[in-house]
């Protein structure tokens, strides 16, 4: 209950002022010699983003989205308030397919607000999946935060997956996270940024199974804690039959997204670790897939 109140409290503290302390944390993070500011340039260089000075914006904004989610949780109507799309007619068409639709969302500017935008500010129910947290004193404050009008949230688990699909054979949005390393026998090795990744194959075999329509979405932290702008990209059909190269596809969707805004990914993630008992790294093919442009028609 503590932290929940803590939690409350800092939400009643204003964005700008949010944003700023959390950039200043997270330059601070960063100046830390250790495995985070390894980990943030060697993926950043990976890129393509090889600079310095690239890190450390990469860094604070980090911070950035740390300390604005306890406004997007607690505030929501405030930040929503604060949430614009010039995109959203991505969804529409998707919806008048008839179709549910997938979001995938990378670890990119704030992902909280996407569901909240879409199940509040626009009216389309939606599911999201998590991941329980490690500390068990914060799924009570998570539970709070993830559940409100229009919104649903699942645990990465088999029941989580059937609501998934149930969700989605009635024409409804779910979303989840894809650039998190799967599990055993649950991901397969697909580029991403030029080199191999363990990859999720449940985006795929949701799509595959329901034949919905995939979008690649994400909110872009707008300077001076003007609030958020969702981006929305829909992933082109059809889709290949192949799990690798439904997973290369979203990897490259995904990268084309976060080239947008890329200062605003979270680079120190492990995203190249290889989990145990994963089947061995291969090595790039000589040609791999293009990055074929995902579509915003």
């Amino acid at each position: 209950m503590l932290l929940l109140a803590l939690f409350r409290a800092v939400a009643l503290l204003p964005l700008p002022l949010l944003h700023a302390v959390g950039r200043v944390a997270g330059l601070f993070t960063y100046a830390w010699p250790g495995r985070y500011r390894q980990r943030l340039r060697a993926n950043a260089a990976q890129a393509g983003y090889a600079d310095a000075a690239f890190a450390r914006r990469a860094a604070a904004e980090t911070g950035a989205m740390i300390l604005e989610m306890p406004k997007v949780w607690f505030r929501s109507a405030e930040s929503l308030a604060k949430t614009t799309s010039d995109e959203f007619h991505v969804v529409e068409a998707a919806l008048a397919e008839g179709r549910g639709i997938l979001f995938l969302t990378p670890h990119l500017g704030c992902f909280e607000i996407i569901a909240r935008y879409a199940a509040v500010a626009r009216r389309t129910p939606v599911t999201v999946m998590f991941r329980p947290p490690r500390i068990e004193a914060l799924a009570p404050l998570l539970a709070t935060a993830r559940n409100t009008s229009g919104l649903k949230a699942v645990p990465a688990t088999m029941q989580g997956v059937r609501e998934f699909v149930r969700a989605l054979r009635r024409g409804e949005t779910v979303g989840l996270l894809p650039d998190q390393a799967p599990g055993e026998g649950e991901g397969v090795w697909a580029p991403f940024f030029g080199r191999m990744a363990y990859t999720m194959t449940l985006p795929g075999k949701l799509a595959a199974q329901t034949k919905v329509a995939v979008v690649v979405v994400a909110g872009e932290r707008l300077p001076h804690g003007r609030g958020w702008r969702v981006h929305f990209a829909r992933v082109p059909e059809p889709l290949p039959d192949d799990p690798q190269a439904r997973a290369a596809l979203f990897n490259a969707s995904m990268e084309i997204l976060i080239r947008r805004f890329p200062h605003q990914y979270l680079w120190s993630y492990n995203r190249y670790k290889t989990p145990r008992n994963a089947p061995p790294i291969p090595p790039m093919a000589a040609s791999t897939p293009p990055d074929t442009p995902a579509s915003h028609d």
